[in-house]
């Protein structure tokens, strides 16, 4: 009796280990993370804030590609990123790539706009016309700074003396 207990216990585990495995090829194999064709193309930006390896690449809001790589370029101190876009989507030399997010807690994804240019970027080569990410506590800073000048001009206050907003 112990013995065939110890053997089921065995053979429904290796049920469910197989069936966890299924699971997991399914996973990796629908990710769109491999298997998907592509070429290469590059891009500088002065800030990447947020864009890592494996972010999306969209194109009109559908994702065309994925983020292949990111390092800086120490002579130039700017974000060289790597990029891989869908064989068959061929974009003009005059595409511009943005650094832009979901939403205020979303995560961060590439944004490609096609220019108007005849002439079409071939592998390898570089998407010139760039815009960085922004980053949403510089916009806050900023915006609280100009709106704490406002409140002291329409008051006569001085903007440098200490407790001006009353």
């Amino acid at each position: 009796m112990i013995g065939r207990r110890n053997i089921g216990e065995v053979l429904v585990g290796a049920v469910v280990l197989l069936v966890a495995a299924a699971f997991l090829g399914y996973a990796v194999a629908h990710s769109g993370r491999g298997g998907v064709s592509g070429y290469e193309l590059h891009a500088s930006f002065d800030h990447i804030d947020g864009l890592n390896v494996g972010s999306d690449v969209k194109l009109a809001g559908v994702k065309v590609g994925s983020v292949l790589d990111a390092r800086i370029d120490p002579k130039t101190y700017l974000a060289n990123v790597t990029l891989s876009v869908r064989d068959g989507i061929e974009l003009p030399k005059d595409t511009s790539a943005e650094v832009t997010s979901e939403g205020l807690l979303g995560g961060k994804f590439l944004g490609l706009t096609p220019g108007g240019d005849t002439t079409m970027l071939k592998p390898g080569q570089s998407i010139t016309i760039t815009q960085g990410s922004v980053s949403l506590e510089q916009l806050l800073g900023k915006f609280i700074f100009s709106v704490t000048n406002m409140v002291n001009a329409t008051k006569g206050g001085d903007n440098n003396a200490p407790g001006a907003l009353k």
